[in-house]
């Protein structure tokens, strides 16, 4: 019987699949709207990135909900790693020293490369989160190289508290002045193609980057204390 009912199951959904790939448009699009993005975007928002100005400006809010379940799931990690009991404190056994002398010299080049991809979101491919995860890579290597060092836990939930608070409050300003959606752009967008461009878009990819970065670092840190 339970056979029976499972071979019905299955054929339900084979039936399920078969008509959505069935009503899925392919080749001409019914909408327009990545049409609208690919003409407009870049004279509505000033961003070269025609990415960056859907996630950081059509779709901003989507945005301010994926920087809150990473905020969620750094807090959720924390949460689980605080009910374990914490072991004696254990020798540290100390690093190569190419580990070591590598640690101490591409740490802060990583830094840079991290803040110029966040920094430069709005021109070219990057952004907030992936300079934020390169700038969590560069402590990766300094808990593997640098062994003994941690971050300075006052330090990373500030500065990711503060990167939280500016998105936030540049989003309700562009709400209350644009009058129109959370994270209007209200700022001069400036000439298309400069660093000084796309108005509050580098602004808000910094923020995240930052966020982002101590984010990743704070559950690093975690981690590699547990371990």
């Amino acid at each position: 019987m339970r056979k029976i009912f499972s071979v019905i199951l299955l054929i339900i959904i084979c039936w399920g699949i078969i008509l959505s790939l069935y009503k899925i448009p392919f080749g001409i699009p019914k909408t327009k709207v990545g049409e609208y993005y690919l003409n407009k975007g870049k004279e509505e928002t000033g961003a070269a990135n025609i990415v960056t100005s859907v996630v950081l400006n059509y779709r901003g809010f989507d945005t301010l909900g994926e920087v809150t379940v990473l905020f969620i799931a750094a807090i959720g990690l924390g949460a689980v790693l605080a009910t374990l009991k914490k072991k004696g404190k254990r020798k540290v056994e100390q690093a190569s020293l190419i580990l070591y002398t590598g640690c101490r010299f591409l740490f802060p080049l990583i830094l840079l490369f991290g803040a110029y991809v966040f920094i430069h979101g709005h021109l070219t491919p990057g952004g907030g989160f992936q300079g934020g995860a390169i700038i969590a890579s560069a402590f990766v290597l300094v808990y593997l190289g640098c062994r003994g060092k941690r971050i300075n836990e006052v330090s990373s939930k500030t500065t990711e508290s503060l990167g939280g608070l500016i998105f936030i409050v540049i989003g309700l300003i562009g709400l209350a002045i644009g009058g129109h959606y959370f994270l209007s752009n209200f700022l001069p967008k400036g000439e298309l193609n400069t660093l000084f461009s796309a108005g509050i878009i580098p602004i808000i990819y910094i923020a995240i980057g930052f966020k982002v970065g101590s984010e990743l670092a704070g559950v690093i840190d975690n981690l590699f204390e547990e371990s």
